[in-house]
């Protein structure tokens, strides 16, 4: 497959996402059918179980990337965490009740962000990463990442992000995820 330049990585709402759900899941399905992920297409089929419900949430928001073409070659989608999130619980180690606050508004949790493998290395994860977040409002950005995914845990420490603990994804028996979160005050004023 040929690699080719990007020109498009657009925002998206919740309806658009609903209605771009075969483009989210054939980058998921390639992304992480890959170590460290090895995910089999029923566990893709129950990622995208939940996908409808999850567009509909008001605070959803999304970011595709395409090739001059059309094809759909990246994505990154997530939401504000609700004053009741159970995100914090599943950690590890518990954090400060500063640390821990939320109220609907502080908060964006990066769900997923995938690139498929031949455009990776051409700074398109970065690119929806910052088209997801413009114009986000929160004061931060909270993800897991798998320890072993080397490249998204460089990536997301360049960009400002730090550990603040390990936590196991909701539901499975999958291995301990490095929880990340970045201070968007301090990442704007180039803090990181």
């Amino acid at each position: 497959m040929a690699r080719q330049e990007i020109t498009t990585t657009r925002h998206m709402d919740g309806p658009a996402a609903a209605r771009a759900e075969d483009a989210f899941k054939l980058i998921y399905a390639e992304a992480f059918a890959e170590p460290p992920y090895d995910e089999t297409p029923d566990d893709i089929a129950a990622a995208f179980h939940g996908f409808p419900a999850q567009t509909r949430n008001p605070t959803f928001r999304a970011a595709l990337a395409h090739t001059p073409e059309g094809e759909a070659i990246g994505m990154a989608y997530g939401w504000t965490l609700r004053p009741d999130t159970v995100w914090w619980d599943e950690l590890t180690e518990p954090v400060p009740d500063d640390v821990r606050r939320e109220d609907g508004h502080r908060t964006f949790g990066l769900i997923e962000l995938a690139v498929r493998g031949p455009w990776r290395g051409r700074g398109v994860a970065r690119r929806l990463h910052d088209t997801l977040l413009d114009g986000l409002g929160a004061e931060r950005v909270l993800l897991n990442v798998h320890p072993a995914a080397g490249a998204a845990s460089a990536a997301y420490r360049a960009w400002g992000y730090r550990k603040i603990g390990e936590a196991r994804p909701r539901g499975t028996a999958a291995a301990l995820h490095d929880v990340m979160l970045l201070d968007l005050d301090r990442a704007a004023r180039g803090l990181g």
